[in-house]
């Protein structure tokens, strides 16, 4: 990763904690985001874990912006010496570019959303439950365009800015070029809703996908342009 784009990166989180209605949260989220726990990033800081703990639940004033930067700068050192593949991953992001009729949304949430709170903003019904029950952001993608488009790396750019996310496939007639297509990419997301198509007309063999790869699958059929303004409000 740049050195260019490492600080596009930390002035990207450290924005978002200290413009966030509820910084501690937000904090949280992109400790967790990083897969890096209370201890290791106190560790890092050189503080308690108590410390870290008592900023992400608001026990502590809201952190100042020397105290983001230093938590934003451990976070991206400790996966620096990891390997950097969180670092990689957000670089490809900051330089990504999809054209409206391929991506119809793409939004990171400040704070972890329940799965069940997206599933209603979609009237989406879960067919197979699964491994995580947050998520972090979502895309909204138009299936046909995707597929036939994008490239397998510009396909997992599709992620945006964590893969702890909920993947939605409009213009879906089975879920069965998607779901297959997903099987090349690595992570796979917490969970995946195929709009356009109810339970009856899902792909036999949708739900064996999603138990293998642990997320969540889920139909929807709701008018798309009403769907995406309440996405936008979570």
């Amino acid at each position: 990763m740049s050195q260019r784009a490492r600080e596009e990166l930390a002035r990207r989180i450290a924005g978002e904690i200290t413009l966030s209605d509820d910084p501690g949260a937000t904090l949280r989220k992109w400790r967790t985001d990083f897969d890096v726990s209370q201890t290791e990033l106190a560790g890092q800081l050189g503080v308690s874990s108590s410390v870290v703990s008592d900023y992400e639940s608001g026990r502590r004033e809201s952190p100042g912006i020397g105290v983001v930067r230093r938590t934003v700068e451990a976070l991206i050192a400790i996966d620096a010496d990891r390997g950097g593949d969180r670092l990689r991953q957000y670089a490809r992001v900051i330089s990504a570019g999809f054209e409206s009729d391929v991506v119809l949304d793409l939004r990171e949430y400040t704070t972890a959303v329940p799965l069940s709170t997206f599933h209603d903003a979609m009237d989406a019904t879960e067919i197979v439950a699964g491994e995580r029950d947050r998520i972090y952001g979502h895309t909204v993608i138009n299936s046909i365009q995707a597929i036939s488009r994008l490239s397998s790396e510009e396909f997992y750019r599709l992620y945006g800015q964590s893969t702890n996310r909920a993947l939605v496939f409009t213009n879906v007639t089975r879920g069965e070029s998607p779901l297959v297509a997903l099987r090349v990419v690595t992570p796979t997301p917490n969970a995946v809703v195929l709009h356009g198509i109810d339970e009856d007309d899902l792909w036999d063999h949708a739900g064996d996908l999603a138990r293998a790869d642990g997320f969540s699958l889920a139909v929807a059929d709701r008018d798309i342009d009403d769907t995406l303004e309440d996405l936008r409000g979570l």
